[in-house]
């Protein structure tokens, strides 16, 4: 079992940056997949990032990448997401998700475990 945790949401303004983090607990995070995803009032969830056990290999949705940087430290079993120049659209909540798993996924389906979810509100 894992459980997460999410922190790091807030207001900010359109072109400021975020840093989200998601604190795991358990021993085995470093053999846990793990990805972000958000879901805006009155969308669907989308995936936004996601990251393989050993950080080197990472995936983005179109719509932040060059924008968002997901890292891992399995030391303290944290994985975060820099968010810079954010946008209106990147409002919405966020989630961290995490699967034991070899290869980067990006069905929020093929995960098994989540967090409760940081508000992330951008303004003009």
């Amino acid at each position: 079992q894992v459980q997460l945790v999410e922190s790091g949401g807030g207001l900010v303004q359109a072109g400021d940056s975020l840093r989200l983090s998601c604190a795991a607990s358990g021993r085995t995070f470093s053999t846990y997949v793990m990805g972000w995803f958000r879901q805006a009032p009155g969308k669907e969830g989308e995936f936004v990032a996601a990251i393989i056990r050993s950080g080197g290999t990472t995936k983005y949705a179109d719509s932040v990448k060059g924008r968002f940087t997901i890292s891992r430290d399995n030391d303290t079993s944290t994985v975060y997401l820099q968010m810079n120049s954010l946008k209106l659209d990147d409002t919405a909540v966020y989630y961290c998700a995490g699967r034991m798993a070899f290869v980067v996924v990006t069905s929020p389906n093929e995960y098994a475990y989540w967090g409760q979810g940081t508000q992330v509100t951008v303004s003009s």
